[in-house]
């Protein structure tokens, strides 16, 4: 009996060691990656190539690496006076809610206290990080944003949102509970799901729900409103359409809506066209146009124009908080010249009575409210409302959006 428990004991010495390497690794890999990557494409896109070009992988060390690559931006560029490996820790600690088998082996100390409110975690790690400083720009932000929240938020990942099309609720929802999907229901047809749910195993996508943002999922509401007071055939320019979001959702609003769709490349057009039809959309025009040159604009007189232009994405950075690490702030002003050209190029298509619709999914003042106030004092709009919509609060991006009339 001894001898056996001799072995059990060394053997669990050795499961143990071995673990313990497996995480060193996972951190050796994450600095590897963070080595290498530049910014200049998503890191979901790179981590992809990356890992196809490094079969050793499995699916679990893909999913660990990949996790800790997000943590690490998820702190912007704070405590960047400590070594690589201490900020993927310290990351992890402050982005986790639940027991973490890495920290269980490198650092169990923290992992002892993951459900500790997230000042007492920086008690913890005794570190000089202030949450404040994730997101440094605080003086360019949009009137009404908490700053201190919107900086936690990025320690937390956003929710999927579904938005369920007319008449298939029923069907998605049930779908989803037989394939035991968690969800909340935010409305009557606004999901929330964990972020890693395999829902295009599960529903049709496009046809029966369509993966798009809580806030997103709002603009919906003020263009609804738009559309029921007018009484005529509407014609509606979704001017940059990109994959086409915010004109299915008009669709499900009208489908008598004659539509016109641009964006200012084929291949995003063609991604477009893909989701059309599997959203049931048939009558439609669409054209590749670069708004910013006004010379490439066509005549077109559109009783409502949606322009979700392009912007820095600042609202959406906890889905993506490479952004965060890497943006540069000579960025805002250059999107703000660019929206500005934009606008100006679309709004001249604006009917008599007709609507123009702005959004953005920025924080930033000088994309929103400046781009704003440019429209209306210089095309004689009347603003009939402007809204930031918090995500921040909810696991959900942040935008911006406008509605201006032009007079009969």
């Amino acid at each position: 009996m001894p001898e056996l428990k001799f072995v059990y004991i060394f053997s669990g010495y050795n499961q143990n060691k071995s673990a313990v390497s497996r995480y060193h690794s996972y951190i050796n890999s994450t600095k590897e990656i963070l080595s290498i990557y530049k910014g200049d494409e998503p890191l979901s896109s790179f981590l992809k190539k990356y890992f196809s070009a490094n079969k050793k992988y499995g699916s679990k060390d893909r999913k660990q690496v990949s996790n800790l690559c997000y943590c690490f931006f998820r702190l912007g560029k704070v405590i960047m006076n400590t070594s690589t490996e201490e900020k993927i820790l310290t990351a992890l600690f402050l982005c986790s809610d639940r027991s973490n088998e890495i920290l269980a082996a490198l650092k169990p100390e923290w992992n002892e206290k993951y459900e500790l409110p997230l000042n007492e975690k920086l008690f913890i790690i005794n570190s000089s990080l202030s949450i404040s400083e994730i997101f440094p720009w605080k003086e360019e932000l949009s009137e009404g944003i908490d700053h201190e929240s919107f900086c936690r938020s990025f320690l937390i990942q956003p929710d999927l949102f579904l938005r369920l099309r007319p008449g298939k609720g029923n069907i998605v929802i049930q779908k989803l509970k037989q394939a035991g999907i968690d969800f909340k229901m935010i409305t009557d047809t606004c999901l929330a799901l964990p972020n890693a749910s395999k829902i295009d195993e599960v529903i049709k996508l496009d046809e029966e729900a369509v993966i798009q943002d809580q806030n997103s999922q709002r603009t919906g509401e003020l263009i609804k409103s738009e559309i029921v007071n007018l009484k005529s055939e509407i014609s509606l320019w979704d001017c940059c359409a990109g994959s086409g979001g915010k004109s299915i959702m008009a669709f499900d609003i009208d489908p008598k809506i004659k539509f016109t769709v641009s964006d200012t490349r084929e291949s995003i057009l063609a991604n477009l066209k893909k989701r059309f039809a599997r959203a049931g959309i048939k009558n439609y025009e669409s054209f590749v146009v670069d708004l910013a040159n006004k010379s490439a604009i066509r005549n077109l007189q559109s009783k409502i124009i949606i322009a979700d232009v392009p912007c820095s994405g600042s609202g959406t950075w906890s889905r993506t908080p490479e952004h965060l690490y890497f943006f540069q702030e000579r960025k805002i002003e250059e999107y703000s010249k660019l929206q500005k050209r934009i606008v100006s190029n679309a709004i001249v298509q604006l009917q008599p009575g007709g609507t123009f619709v702005y959004i953005t999914c920025s924080i930033f003042k000088k994309e929103n409210e400046e781009v704003s106030m440019f429209i209306k004092q210089n095309f004689h709009l009347q603003l009939k409302q402007m809204e930031i919509l918090k995500g921040y609060d909810k696991k959900a991006d942040s935008m911006f959006v406008a509605v201006f009339e032009k007079p009969l």
